[in-house]
């Protein structure tokens, strides 16, 4: 039985997220159906992140084991040839039997843009969240520090959600602004359900409140550890995958972008070795 690593890039626009469910679009059902007509074998593509309705991904990892002797190399073509346009996959290598992509990444990052001036934009209007209202970075800056670190982020994940642990080690939170842009960049080594969105959603509210109060949202919620706090929570939903990956298909990271009318973000997957 051999393992195939798959490198996919897909517009999410007309699925209900990675994952496959009944009566409904997916991505991972998309990618079974054309393994199927490629190998005749029914398989399960296994995904590095389950990914919500109307993601978009520059590079998002699967995998799944096949019998199949087709050369890796040539199995991006033959897959393609059987998806929609809406998704591609851009590269495949053979791996060890016991790769699974999931559970190899040791870290992720996500990356969300903002647009903050007064008119949206017709060009980055599936890029970008639109915030017309006037910011205050250094004190969005303040308040992420405040995240940095091992922290109990119960109260950062969304309702009904079933981790066993709400603790997180948030290895960087990093705001900053080119022109109209403003860039949130934060990598973990886990992230809660939703806890990245909402996340923003208290940082874009610190940057719009008073100054004085910069960072004190912040704070007091990390000490809340439970859902039931109330927060603006940014309208999410669109997460862009991207991957740094030194195996075998060599070193690449790539930002991506495109998402319905919310915050960009990109969700970079680090595997280890």
């Amino acid at each position: 039985m051999r393992n195939i690593r798959l490198i996919i890039e897909y517009d999410g626009t007309p699925f209900s997220g990675w994952q496959r469910l009944k009566g409904r679009p997916s991505v991972q059902a998309e990618l079974e159906r054309a393994v199927l007509k490629v190998t005749g074998e029914r398989l399960t593509v296994i995904g590095a992140g389950r990914t919500d309705a109307g993601v978009h991904a520059l590079g998002q990892v699967g995998n799944y084991p096949t019998e199949s002797r087709m050369a890796a190399g040539r199995f991006p073509a033959a897959l393609n040839a059987y998806l929609p346009p809406s998704i591609r996959v851009l590269a495949a290598d053979e791996v060890d039997p016991d790769f699974h992509a999931r559970y190899a990444a040791t870290g992720r990052t996500y990356r969300y843009a903002v647009l903050n001036r007064p008119a949206p934009s017709a060009i980055l209007r599936n890029h970008a969240y639109h915030v017309p209202y006037p910011l205050r970075v250094d004190s969005m800056v303040s308040g992420a520090a405040a995240l940095e670190g091992t922290h109990a982020f119960g109260a950062f994940r969304g309702v009904g959600s079933s981790e066993r642990t709400t603790i997180c080690t948030l290895r960087r939170a990093g705001i900053a602004q080119s022109g109209d842009m403003v860039i949130f960049t934060f990598e973990a080594d886990r992230f809660l359900r939703h806890m990245v969105r909402m996340v923003v959603g208290t940082l874009l509210s610190v940057g719009a409140g008073p100054q004085k109060t910069a960072g004190r949202p912040v704070r007091g919620r990390l000490r809340m550890d439970y859902t039931s706090f109330g927060s603006f929570t940014a309208n999410l939903h669109h997460q862009h995958n991207s991957l740094e990956d030194k195996g075998s298909l060599g070193y690449r990271r790539s930002l991506a972008g495109g998402c319905g009318g919310c915050v960009d973000c990109v969700d970079w997957w680090l595997w280890g070795p």
